[in-house]
């Protein structure tokens, strides 16, 4: 039996309004929300005209020369302006009769071009029991026909499966929320072995660490800790089956390890660095879930996964713009300060969601007001922005001096020494040795 697809009634409409005219096919993505029984699509959106495309060219008569890259592109971008919950759900197309015998074979390639390109940015791993099928929905302009069907990503030779496309009234218009605000104060070193120190790898690699202790954390929903089976609307049910309008909003508290149990054996290691990068600031993160009974754990997955992506994200939009702003090969390395970009949030016509984009401090409002209607086709109102938080920095520090070569031996024998050693007992044990040998040399070259 294939999967089903609950899709919002005015996506209907969209996509109608979308049908080639003076172009033989339209390519979009659909955005929503997996679960266990169902999906829902609550976004439809077509991808935006390259420049060169603005200017007046026709797209390509034949789909052998689609811009996949283009497609992936856009699909990277819009996954940034999504909260915690939502994801890119699959890809459309609305091509002409004449192309509609290639149109299921292109969706094929554009449904695992753009799952490769999430994933590669991801610094989470997904859970085994999660849902990995993803939409391919072919419509044709003529007859306005409509086939979904799904591939498993997870699957490389995964082949279609039919699946239900079921308009609904509302769909969003009354899902939970989860709010949090969470403290961070990373502290990321850099490598002396880095090669022309390489800021947005050990970064990546830094945040990497910080991920694993947030999806270790205690989240306390409301003050509680929940069971990961309860409902998450438990004892918030709604009277006489009415759809409420308002969203309803848990506050989650988020509590990470300050150090690893006495049952996990730790190993010290001695890096030799060059400097630091340090992360400082309280970011909002926030999570959405379909009404339909959620359960707490697909919440806090949602929620943690929103948390690890909306500090991922920022990085990489700064070293963008830092590539952008000061080149690619910047060859000195001094102490800098950065601001990360604020978190905004906007509403959705018709939906308790909203939906999320990241600004610095120098952009003007008609910037993003822009960069919505470019990637998620949306208008935006100038008050309806709404600026969740303070600003966040980066503080990269680099060492003064030089490490001469004394030190570099220094450092290489007590990181063989470190390596042999198991927990830190042993490894007091082992410095205290060391100084003692060494004491005693001096003592007696005297």
């Amino acid at each position: 039996m294939g999967r089903t697809y609950f899709v919002e009634e005015a996506i209907g409409q969209y996509l109608s309004d979308l049908s080639p005219k003076s172009k033989p096919y339209v390519t979009g993505l659909l955005i929503g929300q997996c679960s266990p029984q169902r999906d829902y699509v609550i976004r439809a959106v077509r991808t935006p005209p390259r420049e060169e495309q603005r200017e007046g060219s026709s797209a390509p008569p034949t789909l052998a020369s689609l811009d996949e890259e283009w497609i992936t592109t856009h699909a990277s971008q819009v996954s940034r302006m999504l909260p915690g919950g939502l994801l890119v759900l699959g890809v459309f197309i609305i091509a002409t009769p004449e192309l509609s015998k290639d149109s299921q074979n292109t969706l094929r390639r554009l449904i695992f071009s753009v799952e490769k390109s999430l994933s590669k940015r991801r610094l989470w791993k997904p859970a085994e029991e999660e849902v990995s099928d993803r939409a391919a929905l072919q419509i044709c302009a003529a007859t306005k026909k409509v086939v979904c069907r799904t591939y498993d990503v997870q699957d490389p030779k995964s082949s279609a499966k039919p699946a239900d496309w079921k308009y609904q009234s509302a769909l969003s218009a009354s899902w939970p929320a989860l709010d949090c605000t969470v403290n961070v104060n990373i502290h990321i070193p850099l490598l002396a072995t880095s090669p022309n120190h390489d800021l947005e790898k050990n970064t990546k690699n830094g945040l990497n660490r910080w991920s694993k202790q947030i999806e270790e954390g205690v989240f306390l929903i409301n003050g509680q800790v929940k069971s990961d089976d309860a409902e998450l609307l438990e004892g918030q049910k709604k009277l006489r089956g009415n759809i409420q309008s308002s969203t309803q909003f848990s506050d989650v508290k988020v509590l990470t390890q300050l150090s690893q149990g006495s049952s996990q054996r730790s190993t010290a290691t001695v890096q030799v660095c060059s400097g630091s990068i340090n992360l400082k600031g309280a970011v909002k993160c926030r999570a959405y879930i379909h009404n339909n009974k959620p359960k707490v754990k697909e919440a806090i997955q949602a929620l943690k996964r929103d948390i690890i992506n909306t500090l991922s994200d920022r990085c990489e939009i700064l070293f963008e713009d830092l590539i952008i702003n000061e080149g690619p090969h910047k060859k000195s390395f001094e102490r800098e300060y950065h601001v990360l970009p604020q978190r905004l949030f906007v509403p959705v016509a018709g939906s308790s969601v909203m939906l999320s984009d990241y600004k610095f401090g120098d952009e003007a409002a008609g910037e993003i007001q822009e960069r919505f209607v470019e990637m998620l086709d949306q208008s935006v109102q100038a008050e309806d922005l709404y600026i969740a938080e303070e600003m966040s920095t980066v503080d990269i520090c680099p060492v003064t001096g030089t490490v001469d070569d004394t030190e570099q031996k220094q450092v290489t024998k007590a990181t063989l020494l470190l390596k042999l050693q198991q927990n830190m007992g042993v490894v007091i044990a082992a410095a205290v040795a060391v100084f003692a040998s060494i004491f005693s040399f001096n003592y007696f070259s005297d």
